[in-house]
């Protein structure tokens, strides 16, 4: 939890930045990055929240080993889904109430049974423990995109 806190708090030093952008490394702004980075973390702990452990099960998946294993995901191979799209209109304030519910979701996730689980469309289900993991992931992979816009 306290990792991906500390990750949370990273994007939250981009939110003062929200309008720039550079379209050789993303068609996004940096406020489209934070805001998508936020809505994923709440969405999925919505999701978890909602599964019934029993149901829990899992399979091998070469997919999510390698991402797992490398820490990172290719660019521009996934579109993100409808659910975590940001909407049209990101300022300052949006963000700043966004990463604070992002927090509150963190803490949430982290009280929630350990077999709780998402079915992610590439990786298959996610318990917990995975989720967070997978979430510290896809949070840094949209770091560096900032990181890169910015310079």
């Amino acid at each position: 939890m306290k990792k991906l806190l500390a990750v949370v708090d990273q994007l939250a030093n981009y939110v003062s930045l929200c309008e720039l952008s550079n379209k050789a490394i993303s068609e996004a702004s940096v406020g489209w990055h934070i805001e998508h980075s936020c809505l994923v973390i709440i969405k999925i702990t919505e999701t978890i929240k909602k599964s019934d452990p029993s149901n829990y099960n899992t399979k091998f998946n070469i997919k999510k080993l390698f991402v797992f294993i490398t820490g990172k995901f290719p660019r521009g191979r996934a579109q993100a889904p409808e659910a975590v799209m940001p909407a049209n209109h990101i300022d300052q304030a949006l963000l700043l109430e966004s990463i604070a519910r992002t927090k509150t979701a963190i803490t949430v996730l982290a009280t929630c049974n350990k077999k709780q689980f998402f079915l992610h469309p590439i990786f298959g289900n996610l318990n917990r423990s995975s989720t967070m993991y997978f979430l510290g992931i896809h949070t840094n992979h949209h770091i560096r995109i900032l990181q890169d816009i910015l310079k």
